[in-house]
């Protein structure tokens, strides 16, 4: 059994629950001592925007700010899909600390090491 675990997160602001659910998820594995990347696609490469995740929340009361800051504190990477944020105009410079773009080769990669969760 791996300790690598490879969140994809598809979901961004425009569904709080989810895309709080699954950084919540990843800090959660971080927490139990897994290696944890973090992989947004589609609509979730907006919470990798500067500021993005302030008061968001899950209808549970979980916050995306908290759980963000975790997986920065604790260097968690969070690779952004570079044509999925390209095509949404977000530029490395737009990124929060700890966020590099990345791309389908590497996610592949990462895939095929880890246990892998989609949201």
């Amino acid at each position: 059994m791996t300790d690598n675990v490879l969140i994809t997160l598809a979901c961004g602001t425009d569904n709080p629950n989810r895309a709080t659910r699954g950084l919540f998820l990843a800090a959660m594995a971080q927490k139990k001592g897994k290696n944890v990347t973090l992989f947004l696609l589609d609509e979730a490469v907006y919470l990798a925007r500067k500021g993005a995740v302030e008061n968001l929340r899950a209808a549970t009361g979980d916050s995306a700010d908290d759980s963000l800051a975790h997986l920065q504190a604790h260097g968690v990477p969070i690779l952004v899909c570079t044509p999925c944020a390209k095509s949404r105009f977000i530029e490395e410079e737009d990124l929060e600390e700890s966020c590099r773009m990345a791309t389908a080769a590497e996610l592949i990669d990462l895939a095929c090491d880890a246990a892998t969760i989609c949201l």
